[in-house]
């Protein structure tokens, strides 16, 4: 079964995106009101532009080195919540997962586009808008699961396989678990595949695309594992979301109303079927 088929997913027939037809035109009924929120990083975005980080993670955000042209469901979101606040000068940087926050401090980029999620260590640095999308973690293991790995206290005192700096990372270490950091997701498959490590923890739409893309790949996703509630509402399995300074309060603001706006008027339910997902993955509270 493909991973479409294992989320449950269906085909888009009416919005625009079916083949042949002409993209739906998504309309606001709402504009930006922004204008005496106290900083000038909104001002400065829309007049000088923004820049975007990004990491090279299919299907949610990669840079063709041969167009130089960023593609991806992240991409897409983030430039439509930026194009209703008024910023449509947009550029991408594009480096490991681990480098975007120091990237952003730093002020090469402005803002982590990558989906990312709140976690108590980001929030002492960062801050986030509001929420974009949703998925949720995934145990992966070899095929046969020789290791006997069902849950997530089943990693406890083992060597587990995450991205480095992403959320399943800081968790992991908070139970305990040695962390084998990768810095890309071909790393961190790879890892899993040939058995460096027992198992990973990873995003399950990931895991999907990436099953479904390689099909004789030795690995699988442990089934029924129940997400440990902490993992979801304090060590980032909740929403997903993008980073800015804390300091950029205003673009802040507007850029977390693009994102309600988009999500309001059909646009984020259109974008999230055209990568292959559902309603379902734009509310963790099942509707």
């Amino acid at each position: 079964m493909g991973w479409k088929a294992a989320l449950g997913l269906f085909a888009i027939v009416s919005t625009g995106f079916a083949a042949g037809a002409t993209a739906q035109e998504f309309r606001f009924e709402a504009v930006p009101l922004f204008d005496n929120c106290g900083d000038a990083s909104l001002q400065k975005a829309k007049t000088d532009g923004i820049t975007l980080g990004i990491s090279p993670s299919p299907p949610y955000s990669s840079l063709d080195p041969s167009t130089n042209k960023a593609a991806g469901l992240d991409v897409d979101i983030n430039e439509a919540a930026l194009k209703w606040a008024g910023i449509t000068k947009i550029r991408y940087e594009v480096m490991p997962f681990g480098q975007l926050i120091p990237a952003m401090l730093s002020h090469r980029i402005d803002v982590v586009a990558a989906n990312i999620h709140v976690t108590p260590d980001r929030l002492k640095a960062v801050s986030f808008t509001g929420p974009a999308w949703w998925y949720g973690p995934a145990i992966v293991v070899q095929k046969g699961n020789s290791a006997g790995l069902h849950s997530f206290d089943d990693l406890k005192g083992k060597s587990i396989g995450a991205i480095a700096g992403s959320a399943a990372d800081e968790y992991l270490r908070t139970m305990g678990v040695t962390v084998t950091a990768f810095q890309t997701d071909a790393e961190e498959f790879a890892g899993i595949s040939t058995g460096r490590v027992p198992a990973i923890v990873e995003d399950d739409v990931k895991v999907l695309a990436y099953l479904d893309a390689n099909k004789s790949a030795p690995i699988e996703i442990v089934p029924n594992v129940a997400v440990p509630e902490d993992l979801i509402f304090k060590y980032g399995y909740g929403y997903a979301r993008y980073a800015l300074r804390k300091e950029d309060c205003s673009l802040r603001v507007a850029y977390t109303q693009g994102l309600a706006e988009v999500r309001g008027n059909g646009e984020m339910s259109a974008l999230l079927k055209k990568y292959g997902l559902s309603n379902r993955n734009m509310f963790f509270f099942p509707m």
